[in-house]
């Protein structure tokens, strides 16, 4: 289990849907290592991952150790201007990442992007007048839904009505900090945007999904710097409460104060309460125990069970993305959850009440 949410990518769970070479994907941008994992879970599916390009020639050397079968881009433009290429992961520093999209997009192809996805309401208004100009998809790894099983599974169960209506979604997301190894712009939140944005919009996707809702409207939110003066653009701390148009409730916490302790990088959970149960997940580890991740727990009328469900599920998301992009379908995520998602946690961060004991530049 890794350290870091930031080195974090769930083991392949292979599920082709495409033969080798239909569907050729490329990787630009590679400064969050959660683009390993976008790399991973689109190989699981079929596609061909082609080439790779970032400026920093360590961090191409460490892709290639992963994907020894990548080509190295002299440019971006190398990549850009090759036919073949059908789609572009890319996690860029967050505050870059929609202008990666633009480029991409304008280019012809797809556009995957690390959450959080852009940073700004300016460059969403972007985003959205590219998608709807280009015809392109702007596809979103939120991957504490997409790439859990729990979450997947949860979301299944939903369906299923196992829990009747949805009610109330609730979120907890911490993470370890592990400080010095991350990059300055880490620290910067013109660069990163703020906590509600980075790893609230993770939160906010799983609260649209599991309630169903289109759209919500942030009751109240609260950030803060408790514990790193030394970072003064940094937050350690963050909540806020939705609620959905479908008239749940959501609420989710967001920090960096995950003890050295803890087997994992983030004890991350999630509780879905309905009008007939309600679900618990236990995503990362079932903490006093060495059982692993994996753990959801469902009651309802029929009685109490607990799923261990590492290896079992796998991540249709990458699947249906593929043939989303083939097909022009939207199976995996619909372009308006993914932008209404991260649209959420930008509102919650601006709107935010800042709790920091030593006042803090907005």
């Amino acid at each position: 289990m890794s350290a870091d949410g930031g080195t974090y990518a769930p083991a392949p769970r292979p599920a082709p849907v495409v033969e080798a070479g239909e569907f050729v994907v490329a990787a630009i941008g590679l400064e969050h290592g959660h683009v390993l994992g976008m790399c991973e879970g689109l190989i699981g599916a079929g596609a061909t991952l082609k080439w790779v390009h970032d400026p920093d020639p360590v961090k191409v050397e460490r892709f290639r150790e992963r994907f020894p079968q990548v080509r190295v881009a002299r440019s971006e433009e190398e990549v850009l201007a090759d036919p073949e290429v059908r789609l572009v992961a890319g996690a860029a520093i967050p505050a870059q990442r929609c202008a990666l999209g633009l480029r991409v997009m304008a280019a012809g192809k797809d556009y995957f992007s690390d959450k959080a996805p852009l940073t700004t309401l300016e460059q969403l208004a972007a985003a959205r007048e590219a998608v709807a100009r280009t015809g392109r998809k702007y596809a979103v790894y939120y991957s504490e839904r997409v790439h859990v099983e729990t979450a997947v599974f949860a979301g299944q169960l939903i369906e299923q009505g196992a829990i009747g209506k949805v009610l109330q979604v609730v979120g907890l997301g911490p993470h370890r900090l592990s400080a010095p190894t991350r990059p300055g712009w880490f620290f910067d939140r013109e660069q990163h945007g703020g906590i509600l944005i980075d790893i609230g919009s993770h939160n906010v996707d799983q609260i649209l999904h599991y309630t169903g809702a289109a759209g919500a409207r942030v009751v109240n939110s609260q950030i803060a710097n408790y514990a790193h003066p030394e970072h003064p653009g940094f937050d350690d701390f963050g909540d806020a409460n939705l609620v959905t148009d479908t008239g749940a409730t959501g609420y989710f916490r967001c920090d960096w104060f995950t003890p050295d302790g803890l087997q994992t990088w983030g004890d991350g959970r999630s509780f879905v309460l309905g009008t007939e149960g309600f679900i618990e997940q236990r995503k990362y580890a079932n903490i006093g125990t060495q059982d692993g991740p994996g753990h959801l727990f469902l009651v309802n009328g029929q009685g109490e069970q607990h799923f261990h469900l590492d290896g079992e599920v796998g991540y249709p998301f990458f699947g249906q993305l593929v043939l989303d992009c083939l097909q022009r379908t939207e199976t995996a995520m619909t372009q308006e959850h993914a932008f209404t998602a991260v649209e959420l946690a930008i509102r919650a961060q601006l709107e935010a009440a800042d709790l920091s004991p030593v006042p803090r530049p907005r």
